[in-house]
């Protein structure tokens, strides 16, 4: 079974008891904010983009709203890590299980930290990556929380 479809598999187990988790298989590329933003048609702020680093060597994610950076100093500082850089893409599959474009918050390869950060509270329904460069979850700010456990964080830059 090639790789896109043991992810989009992974994701689609993942989610298959929560009802209120929708998943999409678009024709268009989803992999970046903007290109997942316009082919919803959606505001860029909905799309919850999974970003990959590694906090004084360990990799972690944080999902974070499409359309603002996040502040790895402010990131460094809330979880108590030294050095914060962002993971290549080798480090990226490896610990997750998932290209970069794709990595969904949840179904993860391997156990990892998560986070959340507080600016996509402002929105009722967020878009995030399934798995692919195509593939898309719809839920909630509150239903990621739920799924992935992770904890809040407020390191968005505005």
């Amino acid at each position: 079974m090639p790789q896109d479809e043991r992810a989009l598999d992974r994701v689609r187990e993942a989610i298959k008891t929560h009802n209120d988790i929708k998943m999409l298989v678009l024709e268009e590329d989803t992999s970046t904010s903007e290109l997942a933003a316009r082919a919803l048609g959606v505001k860029a702020g909905q799309i919850a983009k999974s970003l990959c680093f590694l906090g004084d060597g360990e990799p972690f994610l944080v999902i974070s709203v499409g359309d603002r950076k996040v502040d790895s100093k402010k990131l460094g500082k809330q979880l108590g890590k030294k050095k914060i850089k962002f993971a290549d893409a080798a480090v990226v599959e490896e610990a997750t299980g998932f290209s970069p474009g794709g990595v969904c918050p949840f179904a993860l390869k391997t156990p990892i930290s998560v986070y959340i950060d507080s600016s996509l509270f402002a929105y009722d329904l967020i878009y995030a990556a399934a798995g692919t460069g195509n593939a898309i979850t719809v839920l909630s700010p509150e239903k990621l929380k739920e799924v992935t456990g992770a904890p809040i964080v407020d390191v968005s830059m505005t």
